[in-house]
């Protein structure tokens, strides 16, 4: 630590010197270069570009990814930065910041063919050194008559706006009226926007032209009311809006990089390897040095003497090596009684000052309490007599997770963050911090809580308690040690499992849904029904977790309607057409979970050809083509299985029928699947398989014509295929 010494005149005579502490002084934001190789450009047209980017591959860093930069002219302009097609806008080193111009997606009525338009718009950094910052961005969405929604990874989001005859949209105010927010999700690369052409709006396309759907960085964002019904959205930004990204140097931890000397890329003396939360690693010179620390020696000593606004010094400067000293003018040092009392005044100032923020932080503590229902809660809680849920403080929490550690993370995901954590009496807990909640439903969050803490069941993940004193609710569920059905599946780790485990799993989870649709008071629809959302104990027992996503999701039908946080290749096309969570939304994404215990394939593969990318889809060609053995798992594709692995895959394709009323209950489809492990456990099973449709019941049994054509998509299968376009 640097010592600073301040020195203080009072009445003209009276001197005070007397030491404080002084934090390491930072490298400032490089907005000058920052230094390149020997012989390769600094610049492109009016863009700085340091080290490790380079334009061309004998200027750029050779790693596994690509740092090159393109110089390009365009339209006989000046030269301008690109990468993959892409305008930079500004690399920084000192920061981990880079800034890129992205197309807006654009729904336009042309009157004159009497047809609507659509420009899309799509980013995709995989291979690269950039992530999309979550901090940064926001997803925006401005018009009427519309629905956007985004494909991010692997998560879909996405808003409907339905403006009224009498709607009045805000300067500044982006909540509703033609305009909405979105939340950009942490760690992503990739993201394509789409509009549902379901909405039309050629009836109004004279006030309201067009629906426009960006990224763009948060602060270079304020709503104008005249947005809504003009083009000057997309002429203001020119038909682009600024992306901020984060880029690190590899995936490789510090520890690992810093051990393979000849690829590790902080060189520069001074300077020093920082981890990054999403992954990765980068350099950065160290505190009281500035500069490039990819080059060598480029990282230089700050003479903070010279900048006496950013380092003031009211005595005499001296410069060191990575810091400076300030020390007090000759005769300055002594100390009279005014100067202890002086002293005294401005420790007496300091407690005041601490006692009042701290009383200040407990107020606003108290009003997220009041705002989340927590009043309500406790009555209810008093009301209900042995009840095991507990209302968690914001300190014990940070105590049971090492103040969020990120070595403590389980697992992200559109919703939040997931930390494993350890609470009085050594109890294991997972604490989720959420990231957003909408604004409705804070007042009754307090009495969902209390809803979802009263299910019990052994295929459900229990809820301990929340904690209500911090802007967004934090929950506490019980820990589930084994991981998740996903990893399970895809985890590349060659483990066999049998068809009978992947029976119990499918039955387990089927039993949980239908507990939550049949039995809780009121009816829980799941909303995000995945294998990463099937959690799995020490005895590969299925648990259900992330229940009761989307009773706090907006449900209501109202001008400004959020999606719930889907996941691509899950999520039920006619939800995405109607906004209404059902049920039978629960039923769909279950089918492709049984998809995937049958062929351990990924409901998207992006990288895939065009046919391939959905599994549901090409499941539903296999099946209609009879040809489901060309796409089931090799580990249970056997002559003894094949008969049980039709009959799943009949009730699969029941699941993902188009029409939520032509596809079975969680209860039926929990019999069936208990029916068939009954069938399973009994040696006679081979030879009586075609007596098995008699033991099912004819309600949970296929019915050959009850389905509907599978090629009869519109652009909702685009929603769950992601065809568009793939990482």
């Amino acid at each position: 630590m640097k010592l600073r010494y301040s020195c203080l005149l009072l009445c003209g005579h009276l001197v005070l010197c007397f030491p404080a502490i002084w934090m390491p002084a930072a490298a400032k934001a490089a907005d000058e270069p920052s230094g390149q190789r020997p012989g390769c450009p600094s610049k492109c047209g009016e863009v700085d570009i340091p080290f490790p980017f380079g334009i061309g591959p004998q200027c750029a860093m050779q790693t596994f990814y690509d740092f090159k930069i393109d110089c390009l002219s365009s339209n006989g302009s000046s030269n301008k930065p690109f990468f993959r097609g892409a305008e930079v806008t500004k690399l920084s080193v000192s920061d981990g910041k880079a800034s890129m111009n992205m197309n807006i997606s654009t729904y336009c009525y042309d009157s004159s063919s009497g047809t609507t338009k659509t420009r899309g718009a799509s980013a995709d950094f995989s291979d690269s050194p950039y992530w999309i910052s979550d901090k940064d961005n926001k997803v925006v969405v401005i018009g009427c008559q519309t629905l956007a929604y985004m494909q991010i990874n692997f998560a879909l989001t996405g808003c409907v706006l339905q403006c009224t005859e009498d709607f009045s949209p805000m300067n500044g105010v982006c909540s509703g009226a033609g305009c909405c927010e979105l939340d950009f999700p942490n760690g992503t690369w990739y993201y394509n926007s789409y509009f549902n052409e379901n909405y039309n709006n050629s009836q109004i396309w004279k006030t309201n032209p067009c629906s426009y759907m960006a990224v763009i960085e948060t602060t270079a964002f304020n709503f104008n009311a005249t947005y809504v019904n003009s083009t000057i959205f997309y002429d203001t930004y020119k038909g682009v809006t600024p992306l901020a990204l984060d880029w690190i140097i590899s995936m490789e931890s510090c520890d690992e990089a810093k051990r393979n000397t000849t690829s590790y890329a902080c060189i520069s003396g001074n300077s020093k390897c920082v981890s990054e939360p999403k992954g990765g690693y980068r350099c950065m010179c160290n505190d009281g040095y500035e500069g490039n620390p990819y080059i060598k020696d480029g990282c230089k000593d700050i003479d903070e003497c010279l900048d006496n606004t950013t380092y003031p010094c009211n005595g005499i400067c001296k410069n060191t090596m990575g810091g400076f000293t300030c020390s007090c003018y000759p005769g300055s040092s002594m100390m009279d009684g005014g100067s202890i009392g002086l002293v005294v005044f401005v420790i007496a100032i300091a407690s005041a000052w601490i006692i009042r923020e701290r009383r200040k932080l407990q107020h606003i503590k108290q009003q997220y309490f009041r705002q989340h229902g927590g009043l309500l809660l406790f009555e209810e809680m008093k009301s209900q007599q042995g009840i095991s849920f507990k209302i968690f403080s914001e300190e014990e929490l940070q105590q049971a997770t090492n103040k969020f550690n990120e070595q403590q993370i389980l697992g992200r995901g559109g919703n939040g963050t997931v930390y494993k954590g350890l609470v009085k009496g050594n109890i294991e807990v997972a604490v989720k911090r959420c990231m957003t909640i909408d604004d409705k439903k804070k007042k009754e969050f307090g009495k969902e809580m209390l809803i979802l803490s009263q299910i019990n069941h052994k295929n459900i993940v229990k809820l301990l308690g929340c904690c209500l004193e911090v802007e967004v609710p934090m929950l506490v569920y019980e820990f589930i040690p084994n991981n998740t059905l996903f990893h399970l599946i895809h985890g590349n780790h060659g483990r066999q499992i049998t068809l009978d485990t992947r029976l119990q799993i499918a039955h387990e989870s089927a039993e949980a849904l239908s507990y939550l649709h049949s039995c809780a008071s009121p009816p829980i629809f799941h909303g995000d029904v995945k294998s990463s959302n099937i959690l799995l104990d020490a005895n590969l027992s299925a648990k259900v977790s992330d229940f009761g996503a989307s009773i706090l999701a907006p449900t209501d039908e109202s001008q400004f309607v959020t999606l719930v946080q889907g996941t691509c290749g899950y999520l039920d096309p006619e939800y995405m057409r109607t906004c209404q969570l059902t049920d039978k939304s629960d039923v769909y994404s279950f089918g492709v979970v049984l998809l995937e215990l049958l062929t351990c394939k990924k409901p998207i593969n992006l990288f895939a050809s065009e046919h391939e990318k959905s599994l549901s889809v090409r499941f539903l060609t296999a099946m209609n083509g009879n040809k489901l053995e060309e796409i089931l798992d090799e580990q249970i594709k056997n002559d003894s299985n094949l008969g049980f692995l039709q009959e799943i895959a009949e009730l699969a394709k029941q699941c993902l029928e188009m029409s939520g009323a032509n596809r079975p209950s969680m209860k039926e489809i929990a019999g069936k699947l208990d029916t068939l492990r009954k069938v399973r456990q009994h040696p006679w099973e081979e030879q009586n398989l075609p007596e098995l449709e008699s033991l099912l019941g004819e309600h949970v049994m296929v019915n050959s014509q009850v389905m509907s054509s599978t090629r009869n998509f519109s652009i909702e299968e685009n929603v769950i295929m992601g065809l568009k376009s793939g990482r």
